[in-house]
């Protein structure tokens, strides 16, 4: 297995220096890119296409403008990435799964006046709406257009800036912006995480030198580049160490990945529990077999996921854990240490502390600082526009167990607790409960303001025939306290998700109190 340490002073590039140092080593004709139109692109058609496309950028967006990027993963959104690195521009990568609502608000605050899409993209992913809402306060630039703009004259200009990059390239600092993501939103108001590209960089060798690759490996990345985690594991830690990337543009084909993660021969895959349960189910055996390193993240591993797979395709199922704030990777299991239950370690140089949380037992909150933790939120009343983190610490709003070798158990976020009768629960615990009751189906509890106690708890379930004399039943045979059992259980359709595969608890949020006030008018 390939293993790098980290190197503090590998991490003190810019994005597009770590480019050209990755195709330096690897050489500008290796193969590095592919996506589902299956046309493959080099080291040096990457570079090449990024300084074309941003030739004509460069006359569009004036230097201090942050660029909008709303454009599914693949090719054309990598290639797009590094032309507004190589002209000096910020990309802000916008969430088209937010709702126009978010997306004004996102705009405003990381001062976007031009979001760079496609035609052929608004039209297929039925967004016609919402690009008629953003014109309203931004100029929408379609990439078809300036593709059809870019002659031969161009083409020979970029063939020489690709041949002499670091001569063209904008100059920058590692700790200038690279890039505005917006958190995910599952609780609220998604919030602009300022990330510098040593943030990025350090993050990308943070995690090759904590997770072992093949150098031969290639990886397959479904999920979206407005996420921090198909931006840096599905993106620029391939780019950036030299192993070829597949991209698709939506995790939620989950008939054609199975079938495209054999037919590209792929190794390394990223996903959620939720995706990765449904691309078994549509998977043949054969499939996922190729897979020698497959990490999830943004939730909870269950048991059931890992038997699975382990089970069909005789594959290890590694829990990550991660923020966007951190760039975003903060802890992984590896395939020679891997400890179900358990996040993993933290990465190498990345500093961190607990602070207890009053009212929770058995766990505390976890704070996180190093070199791939973030400047700050974005604050347009501030100076610079960012509300600075105090002394480098990011407060994670996760509250964990870390034992004696450093493994991190996480027991829920701070906002993930309901007060009933003056006791702390943990809303993951109780999700975690209706797992094992229902197992074949997918929950998700909340917590509703309550005259009586102070908060009651309400689950939200896939399971149709769903009783509370059945949730009573199982807490009361395995010691489980009765306020751990859900006022109310509502059986849905299907959980909602927000673009990234997490629970939209803010929708559900919406949908409780509609039937609150429902029941009240009754």
């Amino acid at each position: 297995m390939a293993h790098r340490p980290f190197e503090l002073a590998r991490t003190r590039v810019t994005l597009f220096e770590a480019l050209l140092r990755a195709r330096d080593q690897r050489g500008g004709k290796y193969p590095i890119l592919e996506d589902h139109e299956r046309k493959v692109l080099s080291y040096d058609d990457l570079v090449r296409a990024a300084f074309a496309l941003g030739g004509k950028l460069d006359l569009q967006i004036k230097k201090n403008e942050t660029a909008g990027v709303m454009l599914p993963t693949g090719a054309g959104a990598v290639v797009t990435f590094f032309a507004l690195h190589a002209i000096g521009r910020t990309p802000a990568m916008l969430n088209f799964t937010a709702g126009a609502m978010n997306l004004k608000s996102a705009c405003e605050a990381a001062n976007v006046k031009k979001i760079l899409t496609s035609r052929l993209f608004v039209k297929k992913a039925g967004l016609e709406e919402l690009a008629a809402e953003l014109s309203k306060f931004a100029t929408l630039i379609y990439l078809e257009d300036i593709r059809k703009s870019i002659d031969f004259g161009d083409k020979l200009i970029a063939l020489t800036k690709g041949s002499f990059p670091r001569v063209f390239a904008a100059k920058g600092s590692p700790d200038d912006t690279a890039v505005i993501l917006f958190t995910s939103g599952s609780y609220g108001t998604p919030k602009g995480a300022v990330l510098s590209h040593a943030n990025l960089v350090s993050n990308v060798e943070q995690g090759y030198a904590h997770v072992p690759f093949e150098p031969d490996w290639s990886f397959f990345s479904p999920l979206p580049m407005f996420h921090c985690f198909g931006l840096l594991g599905g993106v620029l830690l391939p780019l950036f160490t030299g192993h070829k990337t597949f991209l698709f543009p939506s995790p939620l084909a989950v008939k054609e990945i199975p079938k495209l993660i054999k037919d590209t021969g792929a190794n390394v895959f990223f996903a959620t529990d939720t995706f990765a349960q449904q691309y078994a189910r549509n998977a043949d055996d054969e499939d996922m077999k190729g897979i020698r390193l497959m990490v999830l993240g943004a939730e909870r591993v269950r048991p059931e996921t890992r038997e699975m797979y382990q089970k069909r395709f005789g594959v290890e199922l590694l829990e990550g854990y991660g923020a966007t704030e951190a760039s975003p990777l903060i802890s992984v299991n590896v395939p020679a240490r891997n400890r179900h239950g358990t996040v993993g370690q933290f990465v190498p140089d990345l500093e961190w502390k607990l602070e207890p949380v009053p009212g929770i037992e058995g766990g505390q909150k976890l704070y996180v600082r190093g070199p791939n933790v973030m400047r700050g939120y974005l604050d347009p009343t501030k100076p610079f526009g960012i509300d600075l983190l105090p002394q480098g610490w990011h407060d994670t709003g996760d509250v964990v167990d870390v034992d004696a070798e450093g493994y991190i158990r996480i027991l829920g976020r701070v906002k993930r607790f309901a007060k009933v009768g003056g006791e702390m629960v943990s809303l993951n615990a109780v999700e975690s409960y209706a797992q094992q009751v229902w197992p074949g189906a997918t929950h998700a509890a909340i917590a509703m303001p309550d005259s009586r106690k102070g908060e009651r708890i309400m689950l939200f379930t896939s399971q149709q025939d769903a009783e509370s004399s059945a949730f009573t039943a199982w807490c009361r045979a395995n010691g489980v306290a009765d306020i751990a059992v859900p006022k109310k259980i509502v059986p849905v359709e299907e959980i909602p998700l927000l673009g990234t595969g997490k629970t939209d608890y803010v929708a559900l949020g919406r949908l409780a109190a509609d039937l609150v006030a429902q029941a009240e008018a009754a």
